[in-house]
């Protein structure tokens, strides 16, 4: 099993949620992939996906705030 290597853009804190209650959040994994903490909206767009795209029964559709991704952007590497 892969391990977070590092988190990819700014803490949850940093983007302004004090709470903990909003803390949608990026990080990459020790073998090059990214793991994303968001909003499970599986059901709600499971039927929308376009008709190129589809999921495994293990997979979630999750949803990220754009601060989130924008602020992660920096981070990501090219290639």
């Amino acid at each position: 099993m892969a391990t977070i290597v590092r988190r990819i853009g700014t803490s949850p804190r940093a983007r302004g949620s004090a709470s903990g209650q909003t803390c949608p959040d990026i990080f990459e994994l020790s073998d090059g992939n990214f793991a994303v903490i968001g909003t499970d909206v599986t059901d709600a767009l499971d039927s929308a996906l376009p008709g190129d795209a589809s999921r495994a029964d293990y997979e979630r559709i999750v949803v990220v705030t754009r601060e989130t991704l924008l602020s992660a952007k920096a981070d990501i590497p090219d290639a």
